[in-house]
């Protein structure tokens, strides 16, 4: 019997709907891979620490204690990096993919090669290690500063919105110390330092980063003849960069394998500027050779330097803040291993390993978000804007320095890219209220339309702002009543 047309009508549309079906699934199912793949890792993580600690209950704790570091690691990937990473993704000076290779590379570098020997295991001085005499105590403040902090960092993350990973650390251990010990036991001035850097770090970071903005405007953007100043002024820029970040590497990422004050590491970075300088001078002499006498022309040159600054930031922040963020876990093994507890501890080389490839998949599965959100979200960034903020992440962090100012590594990154784009505002607004400089005329408009054309957006800056601000008694509070419940249940 031959087939109706109606039964193929029928059956196409039966086949249509599996399809739809099968599209949906996969499309519903896409998210979970990577969270598949981060609890795959850390499983692996927690395998192998019981393989090579045995399964002595004491030890058990260890074994847990590193599937909680590699759940840290994989959220510092997903949030921290991306402080480093945006703004050349989002000025187009590299893809996402390249982006994440590098940043890969340079931060599990940085980890692995030049990695702290030691780390705090009171979190730079939060706690005094005096007041707690017991080492299953410290143990259980340590596990629940270590859990609290990634809790906090991972719902950081999902709302959009890049923390510091330090804070959340030194928040998690004074919330379990306070708890564990009292009041009396925090050292209160070091949580006013650190709370007094949740507004240094970001002012620093965004007025430097503009300064060097209105350099730029001032003696290239707006010379008649771009291409002669861009000549003049990009080897003078990439050798001051050059310098700042080897004065910023010497200081920051360098310390296990060699100690250098801040004379010695200024000294190092002026050597350096100076070589990279006259490198560069003939170098961006030919580049500039046959361009247009435009803007787009001169952004091209800052264009190898940013991506260079980025690999570089990413490299130190390897060296220095993913050690800060092992602490608690190097701090519970050291007292599960020797029955005590010391202010600083060595950090086993496995620990600094489960931080770097940790911070790698965190950064492939979950970094894009992020690495969108400082990079173009926040407010636009082309080469030159972008550069800026790399090179003011560095200075700052040198000046915090010499101030003996605690400042966080991603406000300052993000507060370089509010204080760009609040600098372009500023500007805007002065252009169109006409100044008297002889400018290109801008079109007067409204003030509802001036309101709409803001350059930085508001709902991300009030959001970051405010995730700033709580990351400390937030995380403080999570690893409190953590710590509570890992004590009642251990009896």
């Amino acid at each position: 019997m031959t087939p109706t047309p109606n039964r193929w009508k029928t059956l196409d549309k039966d086949l249509g709907r599996i399809s739809q079906l099968e599209s949906a699934t996969a499309y519903v199912g896409r998210p979970m891979v990577a969270t598949g793949i981060a609890l795959a890792f850390i499983a692996v993580t927690a395998l192998a620490a019981a393989v090579f600690f045995g399964t002595a209950p004491v030890n058990l704790v260890v074994v847990a204690a590193a599937a909680f570091g590699a759940y840290m690691a994989i959220n510092i990937g997903a949030n921290d990096v991306a402080n480093n990473m945006g703004p050349a993704v989002g000025a187009n000076a590299l893809t996402m993919g390249g982006a994440i290779a590098i940043a890969a590379i340079s931060e599990s570098a940085g980890a692995l090669l030049a990695g702290g020997d030691v780390v705090s295991t009171i979190s730079k001085g939060i706690i005094d290690p005096v007041s707690v005499q017991d080492t299953n105590v410290f143990i259980w403040a340590m596990m629940a500063a270590l859990i609290s902090s990634a809790l906090w960092v991972n719902l950081a993350t999902w709302i959009g919105a890049p923390v510091s990973t330090t804070h959340s650390v030194v928040g998690g251990v004074m919330g379990a110390g306070v708890v564990a010990a009292g009041t009396a036991a925090v050292n209160w001035p070091t949580v006013g330092a650190i709370a007094a850097s949740w507004v240094v770090s970001p002012l620093l970071g965004g007025i430097v980063a503009a300064l060097f903005l209105a350099l730029i405007k001032a003696q290239i953007i707006y010379q008649d003849d771009k291409i002669a100043a861009a000549r003049r002024w990009v080897p003078i820029l990439v050798g001051i960069m050059a310098g700042t970040f080897t004065t910023y590497l010497a200081l920051k990422g360098l310390s296990r394998v060699l100690e250098i004050d801040l004379a010695t590491a200024l000294l190092i970075g002026a050597v350096s500027g100076v070589a990279v300088y006259a490198v560069t001078r003939p170098m961006i002499r030919a580049r500039a050779k046959g361009m247009e006498n435009r803007n787009k022309s001169i952004k091209t040159l800052f264009a190898l330097p940013l991506v260079i600054s980025a690999a570089l930031l990413s490299f130190a922040h390897g060296a220095n803040d993913v050690a800060n963020a092992v602490g608690p876990l190097a701090a519970i093994v050291h007292a599960a291993q020797f029955g005590d507890f010391a202010e600083r501890v060595s950090i086993p080389t496995w620990v600094m390993v489960i931080g770097a490839f940790g911070i790698s998949f965190g950064l492939f599965l979950f970094g894009p978000k992020l690495i969108r959100m400082v990079g173009s979200q926040i407010t636009k960034l082309n080469p030159m804007r972008a550069y800026c903020v790399a090179l003011s992440a560095a200075i700052t962090v040198i000046l915090a320095s010499w101030l003996g100012l605690p400042v966080s590594s991603t406000h300052i990154a993000v507060g370089g890219v509010f204080g760009v784009g609040f600098y372009r505002e500023w500007h805007m607004e002065r252009r169109l209220r006409g100044n008297g400089e002889k400018k290109p005329k801008v079109k007067q408009i409204g003030n509802d339309e001036r309101r709409r054309r803001k350059l930085v957006r508001r709902s991300h800056f009030l959001t970051v702002i405010a995730a700033w601000v709580i990351t400390v008694p937030a995380a403080a509070l999570m690893s409190g009543v953590i710590f509570l419940i890992l004590n009642a249940l251990t009896g």
